[in-house]
């Protein structure tokens, strides 16, 4: 793991820091990038989404799939825990936390803005970091492959009408052209841009090149974009967050809860089917993580910069690293 990913926990607060720093000073100056928009996409927003995504998509290999019947049982179980079980659990304790448990805390609105921003959230299963999991876990690197180049292929299928559904049981009203433009914006299109470089440059310039020197110039450009992107969120959030510190710890609860019960629930599951090892937590490690990426461009595209549904995501991102390290830590503990 490189020293981005391992301290991401750190550079999202020194994010959330600057941003608001930013929006208390210099709020009115940067106003006009909130109404750069393109049916209701914001276009900073969605160059910086690209600038994060791309070197994610671009390291998926397709070809991967032919290999998908090896490992079936890993692969089903994890196909039904991301698509079948988490997004529902996800939606189910957001609600109860955040509109039941929570409730003299919050306010109705925020409170059904920050479960909207769960939802997204558990609806995009990890597609990036969980190779690194994989790999801090001694996980199958070829099964890691094929596992997350299906989702990404399930996730152009399913994201959209599950967002629309757990959204619409909330009673939270979204426009559904613009779900679907973000996921044209933010998914179909770099998927196919990466897929098309990845087989382009591999065939041009070899695999090893593409591996050591091209994905080596790329990850800082994915890293600076993902935190000029929180930077510009919190900047347009600051004012909510020195007014309402609490609500960043009341989010952060049922998402905690979720990712340990999406753990635990596939890890079992693996052992009861008696996968081995390096395949039973690769499987918990894809449930238990997100596509935060994603989630923040979508729910920015839904709701605005200024969101509380945004705010959610952002959360999201905040209490993934170490939260992950420690099922790591489990996981390898556990091996068997």
């Amino acid at each position: 793991m490189g020293k981005f990913e391992k301290y991401l926990s750190l550079w999202v607060a020194l994010a959330i820091i600057l941003g608001i720093f930013v929006g208390r000073f210099f709020g009115d100056s940067i106003e006009f990038l909130s109404e750069l928009e393109i049916a209701k996409v914001n276009i900073p927003v969605a160059i910086l989404v690209w600038m994060m995504i791309y070197p994610i998509m671009v390291q998926i290999d397709f070809s991967s799939l032919k290999n998908v019947t090896k490992n079936s049982k890993g692969i089903g179980l994890t196909l039904v825990i991301n698509w079948l079980v988490k997004p529902f659990t996800m939606a189910f304790f957001a609600w109860l936390f955040l509109d039941q448990i929570f409730q003299a805390y919050l306010s109705p609105e925020d409170a059904q803005q920050y479960i909207a921003g769960a939802i997204i959230l558990g609806a995009a299963p990890c597609t990036a970091m969980v190779f690194v999991w994989s790999y801090l876990t001694k996980g199958d690197a070829n099964y890691t492959l094929v596992q997350v180049s299906l989702n990404d292929i399930i996730l152009l299928i399913l994201f959209i009408p599950i967002v629309k559904l757990l959204l619409g049981v909330t009673n939270i009203e979204i426009p559904y052209d613009t779900l679907i433009y973000s996921v044209l914006i933010f998914v179909v299109i770099p998927l196919t841009a990466g897929y098309l470089s990845n087989r382009y440059l591999i065939k041009k310039k070899g695999l090893e090149w593409f591996n050591s020197v091209f994905l080596a110039k790329l990850k800082p450009v994915s890293m600076i974009a993902l935190i000029t992107t929180l930077v510009l969120l919190f900047a347009f959030q600051g004012d909510k967050i020195v007014n309402n510190p609490f609500d960043i710890l009341l989010i952060a609860v049922p998402l905690t809860i979720q990712t340990y019960f999406i753990f635990f629930i596939t890890w079992f599951l693996g052992k009861y089917l008696k996968l081995k090892h390096n395949v039973c937590a690769p499987s918990a490690m894809i449930g238990a993580s997100n596509f935060f990426e994603l989630a923040v461009a979508v729910a920015i595209s839904l709701f605005g910069l200024n969101s509380g549904a945004s705010l959610a995501t952002v959360v999201g991102v905040l209490i993934e690293v170490p939260i992950m390290l420690s099922l790591v830590a489990l996981a390898n503990k556990w091996k068997y």
